[in-house]
């Protein structure tokens, strides 16, 4: 089964790609903007959300819970690496010429965006709730105060990026459920019916016998005049 211009919100398959075009569309700015957050996430924990206060061992910013900071960085990493894939995901998906393919792409896409969102949500609720508990009595704040800050901030706005792009994919999806978005050589597992030409059946009559024991007989009469009377055919 073939796509054809607008399934699942995608042009024509084989259709010349246009760099500017794709670089203005909404999904792939939110993209990009999902990426550079991603980015000063881990990059503030893994470069100042660690502190050696009071011991050679360091010591997590956020209430010196490890947990807070792997969980940062391990969805910002994912979440880094998702938007280059996805990007590319974008680039080569108006090549794909089948609508099943089609459809499963953009259903990964839909869970994974949602998924991603709610992670971010949780990871703002977290980081937020320990640094909130943490006191300069028990970290140096004013060494990684700005990385926190910045890891939670961008944090919330990845929620507001990534939650976008969840709908962009749902708008996606429900284009693509429309049967009229897309045609293909089967309809509904028959073949098409083809509109039958005048100049096919001019000149004769097909008749079909079915009484027979044997498989059908198709005799064809030459068009006569309304008064020509057929002999019965000969067995």
């Amino acid at each position: 089964m073939d796509a054809k211009a607008g399934a699942f919100g995608a042009g024509r398959a084989g259709a010349a790609f246009d760099p500017v075009s794709f670089i203005r569309e909404p999904r792939t700015i939110l993209r990009v903007l999902s990426w550079v957050f991603s980015m000063v996430v881990f990059s503030s924990i893994i470069n100042e959300g660690y502190v050696n206060w009071g011991s050679e061992r360091l010591h997590c910013i956020f209430h010196k819970n490890y947990d807070a900071c792997n969980y940062g960085v391990s969805i910002a990493m994912v979440a880094f690496l998702a938007s280059v894939a996805l990007v590319v995901l974008d680039v080569y998906f108006p090549q794909i010429t089948s609508v099943r393919h089609r459809r499963r792409v953009v259903l990964l896409e839909l869970a994974f965006s949602g998924l991603w969102t709610f992670l971010w949500f949780v990871g703002f609720c977290f980081l937020a709730n320990q640094w909130s508990q943490t006191t300069s009595e028990e970290l140096p704040l004013e060494q990684a105060a700005d990385a926190a800050r910045a890891a939670i901030a961008f944090s919330f706005f990845s929620i507001l990026t990534w939650a976008a792009l969840t709908l962009l994919a749902l708008q996606k999806f429900l284009q693509g459920t429309d049967l009229s978005l897309f045609s293909g050589p089967l309809q509904n597992g028959h073949a098409p019916k083809q509109p039958c030409s005048p100049s096919d059946v001019i000149g004769q009559t097909t008749v079909t016998i079915n009484d027979y024991k044997t498989p059908p007989l198709v005799q064809t009469l030459e068009t006569r005049p309304p008064d020509y009377q057929a002999p019965p055919p000969a067995f």
